[in-house]
């Protein structure tokens, strides 16, 4: 089966904030399992892919690339976006459809917008995701705290489907390229 690792915006001045937004939660904990995952990646051999939000640092400068910290490899593809859904007008799509992915390993920021809109948007495509359980973070809401959200969203992203193709939630330190959704079907 063919998978990528997606990783969605895990920008420099969306991890560490600016002037008008905080930091994301577990920033440290967040950087150390993005790379942990992307060493797994490599060794299974599988499509890595960067989506970078074209809003975070006006789309330009080093806030606007991947967080400094993040061991980015040479082989990787970058898809930039002007919305939520990481799959509206970025090829993102058709890279997955051309290379004939079926699996898709997701994390990034932030959890409640461009994370959850891509799961959902990868289910309803054709496609099997497995979140990162403890790899998505976001900053919060007036309303919920960011541990809430994330919380939130491992609960109800865990299970979720669109009749053929669904989401998991997993840990980073799980087989997460050893897809079981086979195993729910």
């Amino acid at each position: 089966m063919k998978q990528a690792l997606v990783v969605i915006d895990a920008q420099q001045e969306l991890i560490e904030g600016n002037e008008d937004e905080q930091a994301v939660y577990r920033k440290d904990e967040l950087l150390e399992t993005i790379n942990a995952v992307i060493s797994k990646a490599i060794e299974a051999k599988v499509h890595i892919i960067f989506v970078r939000d074209k809003d975070v640092a006006g789309g330009e400068g080093e806030g606007f690339q991947v967080h400094k910290t993040i061991h980015v490899p040479t082989s990787a593809v970058y898809f930039d976006k002007l919305a939520t859904n990481a799959f509206y007008q970025t090829g993102l799509l058709d890279y997955l459809q051309a290379n004939e992915v079926q699996h898709l390993v997701m994390m990034g920021c932030k959890t409640e917008h461009c994370v959850d809109t891509a799961v959902r948007t990868a289910t309803v495509n054709g496609f099997d995701v497995t979140l990162v359980a403890d790899g998505h973070s976001t900053n919060g809401s007036r309303s919920l705290s960011p541990e809430d959200i994330v919380t939130h969203h491992n609960d109800i992203l865990h299970g979720h489907y669109n009749v053929d193709h669904f989401s998991l939630v997993r840990n980073a330190d799980e087989a997460l390229f050893e897809p079981s959704h086979n195993r729910y079907r």
